[in-house]
């Protein structure tokens, strides 16, 4: 069966539309354009922003003009990640597969996070069976990789009372809340060295790890490529001399990394020694990771002599400081049972231009304070390793409300549609919502999305099933807000 065909047929009809439209995060360009051209064949009034937001409005049901207007909103960009280096997001589309109850994507990340967000809005917004108050869709851009569509709203982009944030992943899960966070860049300035004659030269690669979301995927303990690269260089260091020529891990800052590798030499008598060591160490990471990893692999293969390596004293403290920096959970929410509080991931490591090694890591957490205490503690690390390191301007949490009138009437719908009474809780990833409401502090709020899993990672897919049933909550929800404030 194709995509289009799937149930809600209105909704996965644009899903799968979507998912032929290239937009990496900063370049929405066409996927904005094809939410303008829907706008206007649907004879529905939209507007932009600056910065290339786009807001779509409705009029109500007749009888409910006088209801709260109801903000539906999700992002336009996606995170591109792939098994295949030479795929070109930039203007590749998506194949997508039906696999059982699963939608996923062949070997790249889906984009349900958050395309299905977006083709639910726009559903919602041509479905002239609803009942509803005043609508209006907003779709931003760049959420992925700064929240700049967010950070920059422009005036008059949002113009509701309720916001309903379509960008969560658990069916049957109501977010009333969301983690801040700040990403921390750390640029290593180095000396290029000859690299010595009498030393052979290998490349480490870590491969196949299951990555996933920073936020969402982050207490599941899964590896982070760089840290496997730096451990294994560090405890060769500690019996030969190392000569680093290259390290490169990671792409994405809300990614976990799932591959990395490093180019390093050793002198030419130790060389049997380093694949020894490493068959050793693989068998150790395959031990540790053994059920979290099953696809993991870590290999070794000589190389050609580089045309430099790093001086030592910083190929020395940047194996170090990668090794030693912390990455994972830092601590559990005490308010909400089985939420991370604060996490860190040791996102991605770059040779960069005018001999620099650049070490990107982003921080969250759902208390500022702690935010900015496990980013200054990765300050403090890289400081001492001798790097530069900035910090970026960061994105507030979004403080849970209890008393949420959204959140009762969604939660409502859900019961009364399937007899369960959703998890009211909180997600510890980045939502829009907190700068939203840092701008428009009236604004009630809730998010709830159907079930994805992986996302931000090639393994990414979507429960067929959560989708209907995601939107018929949401078509029952705007008829709550509807009939309430008629």
């Amino acid at each position: 069966m194709k995509v289009s065909e799937l149930q809600p047929k209105n909704v996965f009809a644009i899903f799968d539309a979507i998912t032929r439209i290239p937009r990496p995060s900063k370049k929405e360009e066409k996927i904005r354009q094809y939410i303008l051209d829907f706008a206007k064949s649907h004879g529905l009034e939209a507007r932009t922003d600056a910065v290339g937001n786009v807001a779509i409005t409705k009029p109500a049901t007749p009888g409910y003009e006088k209801a709260p207007k109801v903000v539906l909103q999700g992002h336009m960009d996606m995170v591109c990640e792939a098994n295949d280096k030479n795929f070109d997001f930039n203007t590749t589309p998506i194949t997508t597969i039906v696999d059982g109850e699963w939608v996923k994507a062949d070997g790249t990340t889906l984009g349900a996070d958050n395309g299905i967000g977006v083709a639910t809005s726009l559903a919602i917004l041509t479905d002239d069976t609803l009942v509803h108050g005043p609508l209006e869709a907003l779709f931003t851009m760049d959420e992925e990789t700064g929240m700049t569509g967010a950070n920059n709203l422009g005036e008059g982009m949002l113009d509701g009372d309720i916001l309903i944030n379509l960008d969560s992943e658990d069916d049957a899960e109501l977010f009333i809340g969301c983690a801040g966070g700040v990403d921390t860049v750390c640029t290593f300035h180095y000396s290029r060295s000859f690299a010595p004659k009498d030393f052979h030269y290998f490349k480490v690669s870590v491969s196949k790890g299951q990555g996933g979301h920073s936020g969402g995927d982050i207490h599941l303990g899964r590896a982070n490529a760089n840290k496997v690269v730096a451990r294994f260089l560090y405890e060769l260091s500690k019996k030969f001399e190392v000569a680093l020529s290259e390290f490169d891990g990671g792409n994405l800052r809300n990614a976990i990394p799932r591959a990395a590798h490093a180019v390093f030499g050793v002198h030419t008598s130790h060389k049997e020694n380093v694949s020894a060591a490493l068959n050793q160490y693989r068998a150790v990471i395959e031990g540790e990771y053994s059920d979290l990893e099953p696809t993991l692999e870590i290999s070794i293969e000589s190389v050609e002599k580089p045309d430099f390596s790093i001086d030592d004293t910083t190929a020395r403290n940047i194996i170090e400081a990668i090794y030693s920096a912390p990455h994972g959970v830092v601590s559990m929410s005490r308010e909400l049972e089985g939420l991370v509080e604060t996490s860190t991931n040791l996102a991605s490591v770059k040779m960069g231009a005018d001999n620099t090694l650049v070490v990107t890591t982003s921080q969250r957490s759902s208390v500022d304070s702690r935010k900015w205490d496990i980013a200054t503690q990765v300050e403090a690390l890289f400081t001492l390793a001798g790097a530069e390191v900035k910090h970026g301007e960061g994105y507030p949490g979004w403080r849970p409300n209890m008393k949420s009138p959204i959140m009762e009437m969604a939660s409502e719908a859900y019961k009364e549609l399937y007899g369960v009474t959703p998890k009211i809780t909180a997600i510890h990833a980045g939502l829009e919502c907190g700068l939203f409401l840092e701008k428009y502090p009236h604004l009630d709020m809730v998010s709830f999305g159907p079930t994805l899993r992986d996302v931000h990672s090639p393994s990414e897919r979507m429960h067929i099933p959560a989708v209907e049933r995601f939107y018929e909550q949401l078509k029952l929800t705007l008829k709550k807000v509807a009939e309430k404030g008629k």
